[in-house]
């Protein structure tokens, strides 16, 4: 039971931007499982998960192995210290790095996942980033700004 409720948890948080627990108790109850707040609480725990930002302020659950904690932030600092500016142009995000820091920072968006991007192209000082739709490419514009602020 417990094995089955996991993972439909990691299918739910995968699916949808799951910001509380009580969010989360919802989804697998209308799923099926019959859930309480400490139940949610020690799944959690066992399942390590961790809340990463999700874009205009909200916050989401993700699934943190311990090596990943680290990766992320080494990621998120590659951009803090690389990022100069980004604007957008219809489905297309370019970003302004230090000279030199483009391959660095198109390698960390790759690795961060954003459902939004599709993949990124880089210069010396210039980041393309291919994204899905208008719509996401404002939405992955404010976790960009949330992470590196």
């Amino acid at each position: 039971m417990k094995q089955n409720r996991h993972q439909k948890i990691a299918e739910l948080i995968t699916e949808y931007e799951i910001e509380t627990q009580e969010e989360l108790a919802e989804k697998l109850r209308e799923a099926g499982f019959n859930v309480t707040q400490a139940t949610i609480s020690r799944d959690i725990r066992q399942m390590n998960l961790s809340k990463v930002p999700a874009g205009n302020g909200r916050q989401k659950y993700v699934i943190l192995r311990p090596e990943d904690s680290a990766m992320s932030e080494k990621y998120i600092r590659v951009l803090k210290d690389a990022f100069v500016s980004m604007d957008m142009a219809q489905n297309i995000l370019v970003m302004r790095t230090v000279s030199g820091m483009a391959m660095a920072v198109a390698a960390a968006l790759d690795a961060m996942h954003f459902k939004e991007l599709v993949g990124c192209i880089a210069g010396d000082d210039t980041v393309m980033m291919a994204v899905r739709s208008v719509e996401d490419t404002r939405i992955l514009m404010g976790k960009i700004r949330e992470l590196i602020h």
